[in-house]
């Protein structure tokens, strides 16, 4: 929860949200832990009135790192006084992540069965949620993209949303936006679908081509979805950007035709990673496509219909080969992405599956960049060779 608190209150042990008011010429814009009474005291010495706090954010700290060190702070570099989250490895982020998207999915089914009922919900629960998927990529990016390649076929529409969430929240985090810019993009991409609920059944789990009046139908569940929205207590510019999610630059998207610049940046950026989860999903009539496929997709509707430049930075967020794809290697195994290291063709990969014997194999990791004797050959899907990701990850890639 954020909470306002004045300098006074502040003491370590707590997570600063966001620096309110501040007097003097040396303005702290960080967020972060308060690790020590030196971070108190420095924060006083520049100017700092009243700040926001995440109590969610809380920390035990030492006695002896809570009281006045010989190692101040109060020399440090603005950016540098408060503590960032640290970061850890995949395994040990795995876990936490594994248990934060089985959340996520239960807070999106409830949800999905307030709009149905035309109730309203308590925006505090998918908002806290939200901040704990941006904690999570902070850590390790990598550990929630593992589990957007990790879906049931029945449940897209609870799916879907979350991960457009990790998604944004992973390309908000590229961008280098803040820790609060993360979160509403995260909280919007959670958001945006809730509308699809009201379309009927037999449209909305279509497997051919719509008619021009199914699509019709098809396409209000942007207003359904925002009408909804406008009665909660939301941000406008999250509704805005929700409300954009299927507007292109050319002004042929829906449901307002707005063009260009009339079409705000995180519409723009939800709009990107909307369109590469649909495409990239596997639905009960079809298999998602390749990352790769995805990517040239994307690219072909740019610059006309998609901001060029954030698709561009897009693909470089996710890599080549995206955290979670599957990849064929050239001594005919399939490995699972597991790392993005140095080079974007060399990531740290999961061997499980053999091809020319069709079975699978004791997993194995290979850090493609250290291990030069295998190499990619191409990104694939499973259904090419009627495999269960699903179950390898259960076995092999979850450390519950």
């Amino acid at each position: 929860m954020i909470k306002k608190i004045t300098i006074d209150q502040l003491v370590p042990g707590m997570f600063v949200h966001q620096i309110l008011e501040q007097k003097g010429a040396l303005t702290v814009k960080s967020q972060g832990k308060v690790t020590s009474t030196d971070v108190v005291n420095t924060l006083k010495k520049r100017g700092v009135k009243t700040l926001a706090i995440d109590t969610d954010k809380s920390f035990k700290v030492s006695e002896s790192s809570s009281s006045i060190s010989s190692n101040s702070v109060e020399n440090e570099p603005a950016e540098k006084i408060l503590a960032p989250i640290k970061s850890v490895s995949l395994e040990k982020e795995l876990n936490r992540a594994t248990k934060l998207h089985q959340q996520g999915k239960d807070i999106q089914k409830l949800l999905l069965e307030n709009v149905q009922k035309e109730t309203p919900f308590d925006t505090s629960i998918p908002k806290a949620f939200s901040n704990k998927l941006v904690e999570s990529v902070d850590r390790n990016p990598d550990a929630l993209l593992c589990l957007t390649k990790i879906r049931e076929k029945d449940d897209y529409l609870l799916e879907h949303s979350l991960n457009v969430a990790i998604l944004l929240a992973n390309f908000g985090k590229y961008l280098g936006m803040s820790e609060e810019e993360m979160q509403d993009l995260s909280y919007a991409g959670f958001l945006h679908d809730l509308g699809k609920i009201k379309i009927p059944d037999e449209i909305l789990h279509k497997p051919g081509r719509l008619t021009e009046s199914e699509m019709e139908v098809m396409k209000g569940h942007v207003k359904h979805g925002v009408d909804y929205l406008e009665t909660m207590d939301i941000a406008a510019p999250l509704v805005q950007a929700i409300s954009e999610h299927h507007e292109r630059l050319d002004g042929l998207g829906y449901p307002a035709g707005k063009q260009g610049d009339a079409i705000s940046k995180a519409g723009r950026m939800l709009a990107i990673a909307d369109m590469y989860d649909a495409l990239t999903a596997d639905r009960v009539y079809k298999p998602g496509m390749s990352s790769q496929k995805a990517f040239a997709i994307l690219m072909s509707d740019a610059p006309f219909r998609l901001d060029k430049a954030l698709v561009q930075q897009f693909i470089m967020c996710l890599g080549v080969y995206p955290v979670g794809s599957l990849v064929l290697l050239s001594n005919e195994r399939l490995a699972m992405v597991l790392e993005q290291k140095d080079s974007p063709l060399t990531p740290l990969v999961k061997v499980f599956y053999s091809v020319r014997n069709s079975h699978y194999l004791t997993p194995r990791d290979i850090d493609l960049s250290v291990d030069k004797t295998v190499s990619i050959v191409k990104a694939v899907i499973a259904s090419d060779y009627k495999i269960d990701v699903n179950g390898f990850f259960e076995r092999s890639v979850s450390v519950g």
